[in-house]
């Protein structure tokens, strides 16, 4: 790994490393912030999935996770939402290619290359951060919109791997959205059959999950029709799943919503951790 930069935040060190991917044919980018807890020892880790259009720096940023972090001696993963480069497929929507991975493994051209987002997460970064960080084998996974959908699927579907789960504003029932149908169909292509493992809700009916669960979502969010909340609360209403789906008035989709809860996340997930 390269690092790109390091910065002193909250008593730890917030950075940025580059590292040629196998698993996306390119350069990858990711952010990582350590605790000062970690200076005396490995510490458990919260993965965080960023929405479209984003790269890691927008939660590193923009979320504020790093204060939380440092008091309850979490170490948080940034990773970036796609492949990027010259050489990786693009188009020219917001919500499509670069920026837009939907944390897949694309299996149709031309994106099938280098669109592979689910094993870069699940395997490759993994590996890295393990091999490379003062962490432990304790993780946590959280995600905004684009990575709520990721980070509640890739849960559900390696529950050996993750030990607590939670989500701000996921998309919760692609199959069954403008936000999944166009991705899914590009990067799985169009026998629906295939995309039901990339479903928060579906996952969770076959499933479960094994612990209890926490996702808000922001009652003015101008994307709700897309997220579709609703399927997932009754989804686990259905399955007797433990956990909560806040609704939270007047908060859109924004990061002033992500920064406003990141506490409560950061504490949900420090308590199932530590």
């Amino acid at each position: 790994m390269e690092v790109i930069s390091e910065n002193r935040s909250f008593g730890g060190r917030q950075l940025v490393y580059s590292h040629p991917s196998n698993t996306c044919g390119c350069e990858m980018t990711f952010a990582a912030y350590l605790p000062p807890q970690a200076a005396d020892g490995p510490v458990p880790v919260l993965w965080y999935l960023s929405g479209l259009t984003c790269t890691h720096e927008n939660a590193m940023t923009k979320g504020g996770f790093q204060e939380h972090a440092a008091k309850h001696g979490l170490a948080v993963i940034f990773p970036d939402t796609s492949p990027r480069g010259d050489g990786v497929s693009d188009d020219e929507a917001y919500d499509l290619g670069q920026g837009a991975g939907f944390y897949v493994n694309a299996t149709r051209n031309p994106w099938r290359t280098h669109y592979r987002m689910y094993d870069y997460i699940v395997s490759e970064l993994r590996s890295i951060v393990m091999d490379n960080l003062p962490v432990r084998d304790r993780h946590g996974i959280t995600g905004h919109s684009m990575g709520g959908h990721g980070a509640i699927t890739i849960a559900l579907r390696n529950a050996g791997l993750f030990d607590s789960l939670s989500a701000f504003a996921p998309i919760t029932n692609p199959t069954q959205s403008d936000w999944g149908r166009k991705q899914l169909s590009a990067y799985l292509g169009d026998d629906e059959s295939s995309w039901a493992e990339h479903d928060a809700t579906l996952l969770l009916q076959e499933y479960g999950w094994k612990s209890d669960l926490l996702v808000d979502q922001g009652s003015g969010d101008q994307f709700l029709d897309l997220l579709k909340p609703e399927a997932l609360a009754d989804m686990m209403a259905r399955r007797r799943q433990p956990g909560q789906v806040r609704m939270q008035d007047g908060y859109d989709h924004s990061y002033f919503f992500v920064n406003s809860f990141a506490r409560d996340h950061v504490q949900w997930h420090a308590a199932r951790l530590n």
